[in-house]
């Protein structure tokens, strides 16, 4: 079974830097396709980035230039690193995997792609 597990939301001011970690347990990571997403109250879930191993990475507009994904093989986990942070990015933010590697990148910006989540790490931009 596979979980994935995040870490690193906390409460920042705008303009800094943060770093999300999403451990994976019960399979290799590098085997899927691993998306952000955030949601907020009210909102629906919206895509952030997607990362193939060794491949393309997909980025919504909103966050193109200033948030980046890596994956670590030794660590088992992907790390999204957010730059230059606003007050709408904040949000909980989830990290997703699919095994389904084979696709291009409108199917990893919807959620219903993916198969297994996390529980969600929250970020608070304040002003």
């Amino acid at each position: 079974q596979v979980q994935l597990v995040e870490s690193g939301g906390q409460l920042v001011q705008a303009g800094v830097s943060l770093g999300l970690s999403c451990a994976a347990s019960g399979t290799i990571i590098r085997s899927y396709v691993v998306g952000w997403f955030r949601h907020t109250p009210g909102k629906e879930r919206e895509f952030v980035l997607a990362i193939k191993w060794n491949g393309p990475r997909y980025y919504a507009d909103s966050v193109k230039g200033r948030f980046s994904v890596s994956g670590d093989d030794a660590k088992n986990t992907v790390y999204l690193q957010m730059n230059s942070l606003k007050v709408e990015d904040s949000a909980n933010y989830y990290c997703a995997a699919t095994p389904r590697t084979w696709y291009g990148d409108s199917y990893y910006r919807r959620p219903e792609s993916y198969d297994f989540w996390g529980q969600g790490t929250q970020v608070t931009v304040s002003s």
